[in-house]
């Protein structure tokens, strides 16, 4: 049974990064209340810059917060925040690709798998902990759905 969750450190990292954005947009606001320093159109730009990058960050961590389950000759995909929990067999699975990126000596994975009621999941080696196991899983049981691409 192989257990694809996201990783805490991801999460850390993008948590701390939400932090700063929230602290500045308060500063920022706070400056436009009391001082006034810079024109109003500063502000308006600035601030809605904040905000958008902020909700940008909330959605990419809230959308990817989803538990996969591999094993029994069944794919689990649970999102916890939706209140869903979706198993798939293994026969249902129309085709899966795993990306191969190479970016800076650093290898970036991400394999996407597509079912027959038109779902897919993607689930990349950076932000999943046991991703390895899955692309092996996959390659075991459903190796004839595979989508073979060459490495960028």
């Amino acid at each position: 049974m192989v257990v694809i969750k996201p990783k805490i450190s991801t999460y850390v990292s993008l948590g701390l990064i939400l932090a700063v954005l929230f602290t500045g947009l308060i500063l920022l606001l706070r400056d436009f209340a009391y001082k006034g320093s810079f024109g109003l159109w500063f502000y308006l730009i600035a601030c809605s810059l904040i905000t958008v990058v902020i909700l940008m960050l909330l959605v990419k961590m809230l959308a990817g917060w989803r538990f996969i389950t591999a094993g029994r000759d069944h794919i689990v995909v649970r999102l916890p925040l939706k209140r869903l929990t979706k198993a798939y067999p293994v026969s249902e699975i129309l085709a899966w690709e795993e990306e191969v990126i190479l970016a800076n000596k650093k290898e970036f994975r991400q394999v996407t798998i597509a079912f027959e009621d038109r779902n897919s999941i993607a689930v990349s080696n950076h932000e999943h902990e046991s991703y390895t196991e899955l692309v092996n899983y996959l390659k075991k049981k459903a190796g004839k759905q595979m989508i073979k691409t060459k490495k960028a």
